[in-house]
C-alpha cells in the first residue's frame, strides 16, 4: 500500500446504511472519501455520462449493459446500497379490469426507464413466475435521451418491444391520473435532474398495487426463489483500480462497518426481517445468513440473475459474466 493518503470523490444515496460514509464516520484505511449524496436517477446519469466521481453508486443492469457494449470504465465491488422486491411496486388503475398480474397482458404500462435495474426485475419476474413477456405490453418510458442511463449508454428498443417515449409536457403520474396510462411498473416522483413526476400516486382512489398483499407476495417470491433483488451495487473507476489494487477491500471493509455499525450485530438485522414479514417465522433455516449480506459469496446467485436478464431481455448482445465487472479480490469474499 502506498504510503500517500489518498483522497476520493464518492457519491451515495441518502441510505441509512451507508449514512456512517457519508456523514465522514467511517474512512477506509489509507483513504480519505470527500462524500456527495445524490439522488441515483441523477447519479448513474452523470456516472455514465460524465465519470463524475471516483467512487459510486451504480445501476447494476447500466452496469452490464455498458460492459457489454464495450466500457471498462468500471470497476465493481460486492457492496449493494439498494435492495427490494421491485414487482410489488407495481401500481395499475383500478378501472383497468387488471386484478393480476396477467392482465397486464396488451396493457400501457409506464416505466422511468426501460433499462434500469428495477424495471428489469419486475419484467423478469413477470415472464418468469407469471408469464407475461415484455413484448405483450405496450410501455410508455418517462425519462429522455438527455438525461437517462439509455443516453448514456447508447440504449435502443430491443427488437420487438413497443416502447413509446413520453411527451416533455407530460409524465407518468399525470398519465395515470388522467388515465392515459393502465398501469406503472415503477413510480419515482422525488426531485431530482431526471425524474419529471410529482403526483402523489398513493393519494388517488383510482390506483392501487398490483399486489394488494406486498408482504405475502414478497414472501410467497422470496421463499421460492431464495432470492433478495439488487439493484445497485458500489464502482470505482478501474483507472484508479488498476493503480491501487489495494482499493477494493479496504473499501468493502468500510461499507460492511458501516452497515453493520447501522444494523447490529447478524441476529439482531435477522430478527427484523421477521418482523416486518420478509421471512415466515416457521423458516428457521433462514436464521443462517443475513439476507442483505454484502459480498459475492452471499450475492453471487443474484447477481448472475441479472446478468442473464439484461441478455434475456435483449439489452446486451452477449451474456456478460460476473467476473467482467467485479474486482478480482472481492470475488471470494
Amino acid at each position: 500500500m502506498s504510503a500517500e493518503l489518498l483522497t476520493l470523490s464518492m457519491a451515495l444515496s441518502d441510505n441509512e446504511r451507508t449514512r456512517p460514509l457519508t456523514q465522514g464516520r467511517f474512512q477506509p484505511q489509507g483513504v480519505r472519501l470527500i462524500p456527495t449524496v445524490v439522488h441515483p436517477s441523477e447519479m448513474f446519469w452523470r456516472q455514465l455520462k460524465y465519470a463524475d466521481f471516483d467512487v459510486s453508486e451504480m445501476s447494476l443492469s447500466s452496469l452490464f449493459i455498458a460492459t457489454a457494449r464495450g466500457d471498462r470504465r468500471w470497476v465493481a465491488l460486492p457492496i449493494y446500497t439498494s435492495r427490494m422486491f421491485f414487482h410489488t411496486l407495481i401500481l395499475v388503475r383500478t378501472d383497468r379490469g387488471i386484478l393480476r398480474p396477467q392482465d397486464l397482458k396488451g396493457k400501457r404500462v409506464g416505466v422511468p426507464e426501460y433499462q434500469q435495474t428495477a424495471a428489469l426485475w419486475s419484467r423478469g419476474i413477470l415472464q418468469h413466475e407469471f408469464g407475461v413477456a415484455a413484448h405483450e405490453i405496450e410501455w410508455f418510458m418517462e425519462r429522455g435521451p438527455e438525461k437517462s442511463h439509455a443516453g448514456a449508454t447508447g440504449f435502443k428498443p430491443p427488437a420487438g418491444v413497443r416502447l413509446n417515449q413520453i411527451a416533455a409536457h407530460t409524465n407518468i403520474g399525470e398519465m395515470m391520473a388522467a388515465g392515459e396510462l393502465d398501469a406503472t411498473l415503477l413510480y419515482l416522483n422525488s426531485r431530482n435532474l431526471v425524474d419529471r413526476s410529482t403526483i402523489d400516486l398513493d393519494r388517488l382512489d383510482c390506483v392501487k398495487p398490483l399486489f394488494r398483499d406486498r408482504q405475502g407476495e414478497t414472501r410467497r417470491y422470496f421463499s421460492k426463489t431464495g432470492i433478495y433483488p439488487i439493484n445497485h451495487t458500489v464502482v470505482m473507476k478501474r483507472e484508479l483500480y488498476e493503480r491501487h489494487p489495494w482499493l477494493a477491500l479496504n473499501l468493502f471493509h468500510a461499507f460492511v462497518a458501516a452497515k453493520k455499525d447501522v444494523e447490529g450485530e447478524a441476529a439482531q438485522s435477522l430478527q427484523s426481517y421477521f418482523d416486518c414479514g420478509l421471512i415466515d417465522p416457521g423458516a428457521q433455516a433462514m436464521l443462517q445468513e443475513d439476507p442483505k449480506a454484502y459480498g459475492m459469496k452471499a450475492s453471487r446467485k443474484v447477481i448472475e440473475t441479472i446478468a442473464r436478464y439484461v441478455h434475456e431481455q435483449g439489452l446486451s448482445e452477449r451474456l456478460v459474466g460476473v467476473d467482467e465487472l467485479f474486482a478480482a479480490s472481492t470475488m471470494d469474499v
